[in-house]
């Protein structure tokens, strides 16, 4: 397996996704992706966007939405399904647990977006533009990556 991974994932953020690769013998090596972040070259209609946590992944839909829904109607229009990878953690672990997050603005803005807003804005996404969502748990991210691309950790 060889992994395309975007240059603007942050070094310092993708360490461990670099361990966990290398642990796994996978190959990866560093190239501006089309959409997403990680790509394996064996299927390059498939990639994978990682967000860092539940708050990230509501600033996109909601503040950057248009550049959001833009880069899903790009991957759309070419044929690429997209994954977001959250690395969220904790109690979030399936699309349903994203009714119970508890948005940590909603604290300092009443118009916060709730867990249950949030959900139901991604579940419109998730069908109009055919992206999956999974959550992790941030140590397990790059085994992750590997499971959804279709990587044999015994390759």
């Amino acid at each position: 397996m060889n992994i395309q991974i975007d240059t603007r994932e942050k070094d310092k953020a993708i360490q461990g996704i670099i361990k966990a690769l290398d642990r796994a013998g996978v190959k990866h090596y560093r190239s501006k992706l089309y959409v997403g972040d990680y790509m394996s070259l064996d299927n390059p209609r498939l990639v994978i966007d990682r967000k860092q946590n539940l708050n990230e992944l509501c600033n996109n839909v909601c503040q950057q939405h248009e550049r959001f829904v833009s880069e899903l109607k790009r991957a759309q229009d070419s044929g690429i399904k997209v994954i977001i990878l959250c690395e969220h953690g904790g109690n979030v672990k399936t699309f349903e647990d994203v009714k119970k997050w508890w948005n940590p603005r909603l604290r300092v803005s009443p118009k916060a977006v709730s867990g249950l807003q949030l959900y139901k804005i991604l579940y419109t996404m998730r069908k109009k533009y055919n992206v999956e969502f999974v959550f992790c748990d941030k140590n397990h991210t790059g085994e992750e990556i590997i499971k959804l691309l279709g990587g044999n950790r015994n390759e």
